[in-house]
């Protein structure tokens, strides 16, 4: 370390450069074993909540001690990047008639944007610390990147499972440097969710099972993105008109109301995924989808996945012309 910084000094900085790239909050944690988080994630797993992403069963002792991903670890760095937009929830409210997008997915492709940014953070603390080991974590390892920004006190676990903010409420993405320096810890927040259920009395598919717990393979979200498969067809009512992720939970939730706007214009939604009608959708050929979904996450879900979802909402009454 720099023999002028202390640690303080040294957090106070890297959390000052975070401000200044545009994340709406930055927060450290000792990184260490999740004890509580592997116990809950074995009976998650266990239990086949997780469907047929089959993916999350592999590197459990990675997944809960970011120690064994990176060798000499001490640190979790997490970061918070918001792409709310105030004026989608007053759009969506009026638009249902028109085929949805889960508004994270509206804008450039967060693994892409949020990357850039936590490099240039890893090179800043690097230099200041006069050397640094780690690597960067956006959405792209076995990472429990929920958990560490808990840890670190970028806000708490949604009834949802989703991380709420008080300041940015739930619609931002996760990154997160794994170092090798020490910083000066954050403590968690407490919970604010208080006896509100509207998030698990609004989710069509009953996928929030209780407070705190989501059946990943009953969530439209997954249904729409992960699954391979057909769509079961006792959901394809439920679907509502969703054809790519799901806002449901989120849209509800009174802290989305209160809410600042994320400020990374490469998150904010296109205007031209907004508003287009379930013609367009259901005439969307190959070559418009890759034109129209390049760096975008979209591309995930392929086009015939697309494609299967839209034809599995429709008839839907939210879908309906």
């Amino acid at each position: 370390m720099n023999v002028s910084m202390n640690k303080q000094q040294l957090t106070a900085a890297v959390r000052a450069e975070a401000n200044r790239l545009g994340f709406e909050g930055c927060g450290f944690a000792k990184a260490g074993f999740l004890e509580d988080e592997a116990r809950r994630l074995e009976k998650w797993l266990l239990a086949g909540k997780h469907g047929k992403m089959h993916w999350m069963e592999n590197h459990f002792d990675k997944r809960v001690d970011p120690t064994k991903l990176v060798p000499g670890a001490k640190s979790v760095i997490s970061v918070l990047c918001s792409y709310h937009q105030p004026e989608l929830f007053r759009e969506h409210a009026s638009d249902e008639a028109n085929l949805r997008i889960s508004k994270y997915a509206l804008g450039e492709d967060y693994h892409f944007v949020l990357k850039d940014k936590l490099y240039q953070l890893f090179e800043f603390t690097k230099k200041l610390n006069g050397g640094l080991e780690g690597r960067v974590f956006v959405d792209s390892a076995p990472v429990m990147d929920k958990a560490w920004a808990v840890k670190s006190g970028l806000g708490w676990m949604g009834k949802h499972t989703n991380v709420i903010s008080r300041k940015a409420g739930s619609c931002f993405f996760l990154g997160e440097m794994i170092v090798d320096a020490v910083f000066d810890y954050d403590s968690p927040t407490t919970d604010h969710c208080g006896s509100c259920t509207r998030c698990i009395d609004a989710c069509p598919t009953d996928a929030i099972t209780e407070p705190y717990s989501v059946d990943g393979s009953k969530c439209i979200s997954y249904f729409t993105i992960e699954l391979r498969d057909e769509i079961p067809a006792e959901y394809h009512d439920k679907l509502g008109n969703w054809i790519f992720g799901c806002d449901i939970c989120q849209d509800v939730c009174p802290w989305n109301r209160k809410a600042l706007p994320g400020s990374e214009p490469r998150l904010m939604a296109r205007d031209e995924l907004l508003g287009k009608d379930k013609g367009y959708w259901e005439e969307l050929n190959l070559q418009e989808f890759r034109r129209l979904f390049k760096k975008n996450p979209v591309k995930r879900t392929k086009f015939d996945g697309l494609k299967r979802n839209i034809a599995a909402v429709r008839g839907n009454k939210k879908g309906k012309d």
